[in-house]
């Protein structure tokens, strides 16, 4: 790997030696009253470069001597574009710009899964995305509370490890892929419990694709992708956020520390002549809460989080390089109940810390080529501290059980490099390498294991006429642990059948190996009976999906739209957890034969000049895997979900209200059990049916303060009640399945200045 290192630092040094000379633009982007344009966004059409206004609408940024076209953009308000001379050496100074209201755009620019970034409607993938005005309309202090209201999404919770999984379109959290700006997210087991450990405070947007993705994004990514993208430099030349949110736990709440939420972040960016750096960090700080329990012991565990990044690039008009470093130190406090004759008590503690290193390169070497590369390396630790405390004294001593002290150390190394060819307008290739190397040890890992994967993709783009785009893709991978199939293949298809309509279609298989927590991980302790299993398949899907977009209004003042969208998934091989058959008090990962989801979804979005308002409802189907043994049972059970999310601008307070709504509809699964004569019982059981709104309010105070405020789960829902005697993962003990510590209320300010 040291090579690889070498050799790319060599060439983005050389590369970095034939930068460009550059002149300045500089100007000034107003709305119709008068008022700044803050946050607009001026782009270079034709060129990578682009930039934002900031507070007191302002921007300016160097670029490459040359003719442009300067375009100036803002939601809500129209699109500016104009003709730019820029000599080298020389400032071009324009007259302020004045944007018109008209309504949202809705080509939002994605990148995921992309050869370059591009409209949202030009891409072949269905592609949700959350924006930045979103998350913060929202008042979220971590992504599941961005997450929670969207369709097909849901989040289970264990209260023993103080950790939250995702399931995405029926599938679980370990066939979910999560990206951070193109790098994949590491866990120590199998809950993608990194979602909530990501600093939301950086997030410029993230992007959801639903189905397989393995061809381009290789293992993991059977069920889709939910890639987070960092903020980019703007046009300030110097620039400080800060953040400070409070929030209660229900009814719990002490100001700045102890009960409650409690949020601070603060973060400084800076740019000239082409570079660009940025520091930050978050303090996140959740006081636990007491619940149901009578005793010290709390519902929902004390969590604190500290995060930091740092990050230092260079850009030209046709290169951009930069290194980021993100950090996490996260401790999770698991007070034990006292024990009524010593009067002593075991506690816990987890504490996680992750490093995460990468550097990225984007080289236009000319119309036709275009090459990107990503070097990162993840250092990731788990440990778990046990001890206990003589409540009378105060003295607290190690505990010496089995387990009860541990590390768990997990590292992965990547290297990933595309390049994207356009032989013409019709013809793209995009050819790539994508190594990837995964070590671990630990008492709770069998051995020091490593598993190596190195693979090599290719996909085309192909237009055969101006409304018919195809993308045909291989995947052929080389594990060292197990034998991949001889190639991936996915098919994705766009037609435009109208202006106003689009069509996608795709098949796509899937594959994803073992990861190294499932096949040696060992989890024993007073709570878990968990032990890892070496024999274990290699997964394998296929999948069909299909989408129709109807944009039926689209003018200056109204847009209407409607989007449908089915699918088809079906597993083979699925790696679940089950019952150890030497030891049924154990349980174990396996293989489970067949694993089928099917449904649908329907989303319809009005933005108007004052309105932002959308519609959703999905039903989605899970396999039930007792029809194979020749029952009369379904063959799915069905899920419903509906989902709203409404802000209207009051324009003359410049003040925002939000209304964020979800229904999520019962869970239906059958269950089959042994009785003593010998036969087997068959019983419906389900995890009921809740409701979940949010309502904000966001108020500019000066052009640098914005206020958020508002009510989180506010039908206060904390329990949800299971017929089950498991809730679904291996960490449950059946019961009620714990949703939220309910109903809370938050306050926040946001600060933003900046200097050009």
């Amino acid at each position: 790997m040291k090579y690889i290192f070498l050799l790319l630092g060599f060439n983005l040094l050389s590369i970095l030696s034939r930068a460009q000379i550059t002149g300045t633009i500089r100007g000034t982007v107003l709305m119709a009253d008068g008022k700044p344009a803050t946050g607009a966004t001026i782009v270079l059409k034709t060129s990578r470069f682009s930039t934002a206004a900031g507070a007191d609408g302002a921007f300016s940024f160097e670029v490459p001597e040359g003719r442009y076209t300067l375009a100036m953009q803002r939601m809500g308000l129209e699109t500016r574009t104009l003709p730019i001379h820029v000599k080298a050496g020389e400032t071009v100074v324009l007259e302020p710009v004045t944007l018109k209201e008209t309504v949202r755009q809705l080509d939002d620019v994605v990148v995921t899964g992309q050869y370059e970034p591009q409209s949202l409607r030009q891409s072949v993938y269905q592609i949700r995305t959350i924006d930045r005005e979103r998350i913060q309309l929202r008042g979220a202090t971590n992504l599941t509370g961005v997450l929670n209201n969207e369709l097909g999404i849901r989040f289970s919770n264990d209260l023993t490890l103080g950790t939250s999984d995702i399931q995405l379109m029926g599938m679980s959290g370990r066939n979910v892929k999560i990206l951070l700006d193109g790098v994949p997210m590491v866990d120590r087991g199998d809950t993608r419990e990194s979602l909530n450990q990501i600093d939301i405070n950086t997030i410029e947007r993230v992007e959801i694709v639903e189905g397989p993705m393995s061809v381009s994004y290789g293992t993991d990514a059977l069920a889709g992708i939910i890639n987070i993208i960092t903020k980019k430099p703007g046009s300030e030349r110097l620039s400080v956020t800060a953040r400070i949110q409070e929030e209660t736990a229900n009814s719990e709440y002490q100001a700045l520390n102890g009960k409650g939420v409690h949020n601070q972040n603060l973060g400084v960016s800076w740019q000239r002549n082409g570079w660009n750096a940025s520091v930050g960090g978050t303090h996140n700080d959740f006081g636990g809460w007491q619940g149901l329990s009578t005793t010290r012991a709390k519902d929902w565990h004390p969590k604190e989080q500290w995060l930091g990044h740092a990050k230092l690039g260079y850009r030209t008009d046709a290169f951009n390089l930069w290194y980021r470093l993100d950090a996490l130190n996260e401790t999770i406090h698991a007070l034990g109940a006292a024990n009524v004759n010593t009067n002593q008590a075991r506690d816990q503690k987890f504490l996680t810390n992750r490093f995460t290193h990468q550097l990225q390169s984007d080289w236009r070497i000319s119309e036709q080529w275009h090459l990107n590369a990503i070097l990162s390396y993840t250092d990731y630790s788990r440990k778990t501290q046990t001890s206990n405390i003589d409540l009378n004294t105060g003295r607290r001593t190690l505990s010496l059980g089995a387990g009860e002290q541990d590390v768990s150390l997990f590292d992965t190394k990547l290297f990933r490099a595309t390049a994207q060819y356009k032989l013409s307008q019709a013809i793209s290739f995009q050819p790539g390498v994508d190594i990837n190397l995964d070590g671990a040890s630990g008492a709770r890992i069998l051995g020091s294991p490593t598993i190596n994967d190195y693979a090599f993709f290719v996909s085309s783009e192909l237009k055969p006429t101006s409304s018919i785009t195809l993308r045909p893709g291989l995947r052929f991978i080389k594990n060292s642990v197990y034998d991949a199939p001889p190639v991936i293949p996915s098919l994705n298809a766009k037609i435009a059948v109208h202006s106003t309509t689009d069509l996608r279609f795709s098949y796509a298989r899937g594959f994803r190996s073992p990861a190294l927590r499932e096949l040696y991980f060992n989890f024993f302790d007073a709570s878990h009976s968990i032990k890892g299993n070496p024999n274990l398949k290699a997964e394998y899907s296929n999948s069909f999906n299909g989408t129709i977009t109807w944009r039926a209004v689209s003018t200056t003042t109204l847009r209407l739209s409607s989007t449908l969208t089915g699918f088809y998934n079906d597993f083979h091989n699925l790696i679940d957890y089950g019952y150890d058959p030497a030891n049924p008090g154990v349980m174990m990962t396996v293989n489970i034969d067949r694993f089928k989801t099917t449904g649908g979804t329907l989303n319809n979005t009005l933005y108007t000049k004052n309105l932002q308002f959308t519609l959703g409802l999905s039903h989605i189907g899970r396999y039930n895997s007792l029809v194979e043994n020749g029952s009369d049972l379904p063959e799915f059970v069905w899920s419903p979900e509906i989902n709203t999310n409404l802000t209207y601008h009051l324009r003359p307070l410049d003040t925002k209200v939000s209304f964020f709504y979800k229904y999520t509809g019962r869970r239906p699964t059958y269950e089959a059990t042994a009785e003593t004569d010998g036969t087997t019982t068959v019983r419906l059981a389900e995890i009921a049916a809740y409701h979940w709104a949010d309502v904000t309010i966001t108020q500019s105070i000066t052009k640098y303060i914005t206020l958020n405020t508002g009510v989180k789960n506010l039908f206060d829902v904390t329990r949800l009640t299971n017929t089950s005697g498991d809730v679904g993962g291996s960490h449950s003990t059946g019961g009620a399945v714990p949703l939220s510590y309910g109903r809370s209320y938050f306050l926040g300010l946001n600060f933003h200045w900046s200097k050009q």
